[in-house]
């Protein structure tokens, strides 16, 4: 298990720490806080679609390897509990990894253990040239 080093753009503006990450599964946690709200006052459902990206994106990377690189091509996310405050965990793992695609699906959690958001990525295998 490498923990990537990915502190800045989108990952570090909404502070995501990487707990665990492998090919095989993907587990990223973050406060929830007043900047990442939307109007209403609770968590920007883009939120969930950035980590769900996030987590599918770094799993399916280390999966690959050095063949490639992915990109993701479709992101399905379901939010399930309006969250306005506390910790979150989502954790990744694949459902289908081949030749030209993956499939990861992620939930997220919160600090209850309650699902509040569940999501899938598909990602595109792209080989090195």
């Amino acid at each position: 298990m490498e923990i990537p080093e990915m502190t800045d753009g989108l990952v570090g503006l909404l502070g995501l720490t990487f707990d665990e990450a492998s090919g095989d599964r993907v587990v990223i946690r973050w406060k929830v806080r007043p900047e990442l709200h939307q109007p209403a006052g609770i968590l920007h459902g883009g939120v969930y679609c950035a980590v769900v990206e996030t987590v599918g994106s770094v799993g399916g990377t280390l999966w690959l390897g050095d063949r490639g690189s992915v990109v993701g091509v479709s992101n399905q996310t379901d939010f399930l509990r309006a969250v306005r405050e506390g910790e979150l965990v989502a954790v990744g793992t694949p459902v289908h990894r081949g030749r030209s695609q993956q499939l990861w699906q992620v939930e997220i959690t919160d600090a209850g253990g309650r699902l509040v958001s569940r999501g899938q990525v598909r990602l595109q295998n792209l080989s090195r040239n």
